[in-house]
This record gives structure tokens, sequence and C-alpha cells, in this order.
């Protein structure tokens, strides 16, 4: 029997049958399911060899998104999150597109860009003919750095070179093109950048200062597309709201900028549940949005002939299977398999649509419902759990603050207050 995402009553589950599900979807071993049981997954003694200065564990609240459906194959999507709403929105979006045929996807190869920066030049002009003929021999140079990457068909596969002007006077960009498989790349990237750079001064009679890897990773792009059913969404009038919402935020770069952080709040969530870079993800994200010369939303809604949504994304997704925190970190270990990608391109992809639907969500409530009354329901039961609410009072107490509109802690109290009078013998 084929395994299916689609979970009915997932969230009204108590933790430990959640759980009891996911790892028979997933396949997790006892030891694995504990390790997600307990209160601090990550020992010291790994966290100590992750960063600097180590003193202890600032844990997140881990949960799956339901629902998922892309390029026809069922994905339970581990979300890392302090946000009471992203899990939930992402699991209701992912359920309208599901109606209208799951998410479509695609990827464009892993490949990523070097930069190595030469100033001090006496013809800045002459210098990148200089480097555009030489290319061959920069590849070489560059390819010799990794030999397992080249074995797995990646590696250093061309160069260009550009003149920008700057503050400091003309300069030559080199651009290393590196194709880095199932990892992110900026260890291979910034070491080969660093292996060509005294060639391109000897090349150039240049002063090479910066060799680094760019997060701007136009050359590593994935998008995700869909249509939702407008029966799904609430008809019509629901649909004709989104694509309104959409137009305000491609012209907007003030709703832009929020439109976009809807996406992303799906996208980091995920990100951060891996052991991925998400500052990499968010700072080539917005770079993108920005890359015509007017920032604008990564997202586009229409409405088709038949009146359904049509909804697309695409975005730089510099993302690893290997490296880093990925292979290091238990829990990331735990959530890469629950995901159970098997390239850094179908990861890309998955994220994409994560990220389409996470949008689709927050621009639903914001046509129809207003984003608050969600988003509030969920927020309540934190602020209830601050004014000091336990157990079965915690539904209680944010249920009457949602419906009096008052969702507040100091509410919160008073209506604990009145909760536990009435308790009292």
């Amino acid at each position: 029997m084929a395994k299916t995402s689609v979970i009915s009553g997932f969230y009204k589950l108590p933790p430990k049958e959640r759980l009891a599900l996911v790892a028979e979807f997933a396949g997790l071993t006892p030891e694995e399911t504990l390790l997600l049981e307990q209160s601090s997954s990550l020992p010291p003694e790994v966290g100590d060899h992750m960063v600097e200065n180590f003193i202890g564990i600032f844990p997140e609240p881990l949960g799956v998104a339901v629902n998922f459906q892309i390029n026809a194959k069922d994905y339970l999507i581990p979300m890392a999150t302090e946000e009471p709403s992203v899990i939930a929105a992402a699991s209701y979006a992912a359920k309208m597109v599901r109606d209208g045929g799951g998410f479509q996807t695609s990827s464009t190869p892993p490949v990523m860009i070097g930069q190595i920066q030469v100033a001090k030049l006496n013809d800045a002009n002459s210098a990148q003919t200089t480097i555009i003929a030489a290319k061959d021999q920069i590849l070489k140079k560059a390819n010799e750095q990794d030999p397992v990457l080249n074995s797995f068909g990646g590696g250093a596969k061309d160069i260009d070179a550009k003149v920008i002007n700057t503050t400091m006077g003309p300069m030559l960009i080199v651009e290393l093109y590196v194709d880095c498989r199932d990892a992110m790349g900026a260890n291979a990237v910034n070491t080969m950048a660093e292996a060509v750079a005294p060639l391109i001064e000897t090349l150039t009679g240049g002063q090479v200062y910066l060799r680094i890897i760019s997060n701007l990773a136009t050359r590593r792009l994935a998008k995700a597309w869909c249509i939702v059913p407008k029966e799904a969404l609430g008809g019509e009038a629901v649909v004709e709201g989104i694509v309104y919402a959409s137009a305000f935020a491609e012209a907007d770069p003030y709703r832009g900028a929020t439109h976009n952080k809807g996406a992303l709040n799906g996208i980091i969530a995920v990100i951060l549940a891996t052991g991925n870079d998400h500052r990499a993800i968010e700072a080539g994200a917005h770079a993108y949005a920005a890359l015509h010369g007017k920032y604008t939303a990564l997202s586009r809604w229409t409405k088709n002939s038949n009146g359904d949504l049509e909804g697309v994304i695409e975005l730089p997704m510099a993302v690893g299977l290997i490296g880093g925190a990925v292979k290091t970190h238990p829990i990331a270990k735990i959530a890469m398999k629950i995901l159970d990608v098997k390239s850094a391109n179908e990861f890309a992809e998955v994220l994409a649509a994560v990220g389409l639907a996470q949008n689709l969500g927050a621009l639903r409530a914001l046509a129809s419902e207003g984003i608050q009354r969600g988003h509030m329901s969920l927020h309540a039961r934190n602020i209830a759990v601050i004014a000091g609410a336990q157990d079965s009072q915690i539904d209680i107490v944010a249920a009457q603050m949602v419906r009096d509109r008052k969702v507040r802690v100091d509410y919160a109290k008073e209506i604990l207050v009145e909760l536990n009078k009435k308790a009292s013998p």
C-alpha cells in the first residue's frame, strides 16, 4: 500500500501518537523515535564541536506538515518554527493544492558561483579578455582541489568575468561556476576560489582581495507550480482576492517583503529542521526578488479560464544533503530521513513547493477571514501558557480570549482567576 501524507485529524492527536505515525511513515528506528521524545536531543559534546563558546541548547518546536503531494510523491515535511500558524497553514494549503493534482516542480543543476575580486588593474577590460582566454587553465587549477566532487560529476564547469565600476575604481570580478552535486557547496567553492587567486593575479597583473561564494545562486534555481480548484478555496471570490493580493505584492516592495516572508516562513522552518544554512537561503531569496532593480514578489498567483487559482514560485535554493550540521546534528539527520529526499535537487524542489504552500495559506487567510483569526487562535494558546494555564485550562482560556478578541496575558490571567474560583470547593 502506498504511503500517504494525508492523516485525518493529525493535529488533534497527542504528541506521542503523532510521533508513532511519523515513525511508521519514515521508518524511524526505536532509537531515533526516542531521540525525538527527549527534551534535549543534542548531546553537549556534539554541540561543543559545532560552535565556538558552546554553553547549552536553544530548542525550537519541531512538527511535521501533512498532505503534501509533489510530483505524485507523498511527503511529510519536518518544520522547526516558533510561529504558531506556520505548520497548520502549510498543511491546509497542501490539502487544497492536492485537490488540484498536487505540486509540480523543476530545478536547474546545483551550480554555485564563486567570486574572485581583482583590483588595482592597469586595464580592467584587457584583463577581462585575458581571463576568458585562460578559461581551461583556470578550470583545471580549480578542479585539482576536489577530485572527489569531480568523480561524482561535479566540479568547476565554467567561468565568466565582468568589469564593475566602484568607489574604489574599476574592478574585475572573475566568477567560477561550480556544480556542487548534493552539497550546499560553500567549502568546495571557497577552496577553489582561493586556489585560482594566485593564477588570476599572474594573468592580470592585478591584486586579488575577496575570494568567496555568492549566496545569490542564480544558477541554482528551484521552481514549483500548482492549480487550486476554486471550490477548495471557498469560491471564485476568494480566488479573485488572492490574485489582487498577488498583484499588490508584485507592484509594491513594502507588501512584497511581507508576501515573500510568508513563503519563507515555510522554507526556513524546513531548512532549520534539516540543519541547512537558513541565512544563505534567505539572503539569496531577497536578493533574487530585487535582481532586476526593483524588489518584487517571488511567487505569482493568477486566475485561469476555469476560474481556478494558479500559482508559481521560483527562487535560488542552495541546499545540501551532506556536510555541516546536516550530518552532525542528530535531529537534522532524523528530519532528513522523514523528508526522504534522494538528491539536493529533489530537496530544493520540495522546498519551493513548501514555500508556495505557505504563501497560499497566508494569502487565503488575508483574502477571506483575515490573517488574525487563524493566527490568533494558535497564538492564544501560547499566551494562555504564559499566564499560567495548565492542561485542559489552556484550550478553555485560549478559546475565550479569541472569542472576546482580547488575546493578552492580563486578560488570560483574569480568565484563569475565574476558572480557579469555579473549580474551588
